[in-house]
């Protein structure tokens, strides 16, 4: 079944991330894989916001992230734990606010267009399951306010979900 996402374009970032987080919410079902639900958040978060050039989940096995779900340019598919902005907040276990990623020492310049970056951490049970990034072909997109949401959103994700039962191979 398709859903229908709602988004006024001309809201504030605040004011589309409240309006934009119950319906991602209605996206995500635990009797469905994992991989359908991100799919469409990915797909949600590049339609609703226009800053966004590249939305996607990578994906924590042993030492590297695995790309998963994603909207945007094609993507590198491996980033060992600890490199680049995904592998720093893989390993710190915290969100990191790029506002140029040409001053990030160790950028990971999957898509050499993108010019700042939002990774936040997804944790359960002190272990990193995954990362969520948004990349931005603007300077200085990404701030606080993101911050806020996303880290709730990923929060909520590690409830909704059934992460358990996912095994990358």
């Amino acid at each position: 079944m398709a859903e229908e996402i709602s988004v006024d374009k001309t809201l504030s970032d605040s004011e589309i991330y409240e309006n934009l987080l119950p319906q991602l919410i209605s996206l995500l079902n635990i009797d469905e894989p994992l991989i359908s639900g991100l799919s469409n958040v990915t797909a949600a978060f590049k339609m609703a916001f226009d800053k966004i050039s590249w939305v996607g989940f990578y994906f924590a096995k042993d030492d590297t992230l695995f790309l998963g779900p994603f909207q945007g340019k094609t993507a590198c598919t491996r980033i060992k734990i600890g490199t680049g902005v995904c592998g720093q907040s893989a390993l710190k276990q915290e969100t990191i606010i790029v506002q140029n990623v040409h001053e990030f020492t160790g950028h990971i310049a999957c898509d050499g267009g993108s010019n700042s970056e939002i990774v936040v951490p997804i944790i359960k049970n002190g272990k990193t399951l995954a990362v969520f990034d948004l990349d931005s072909y603007s300077f200085s997109s990404f701030n606080e306010i993101d911050k806020f949401y996303l880290e709730k959103f990923c929060v909520i994700l590690t409830d909704k979900l059934n992460w358990d039962n996912f095994i990358i191979a």
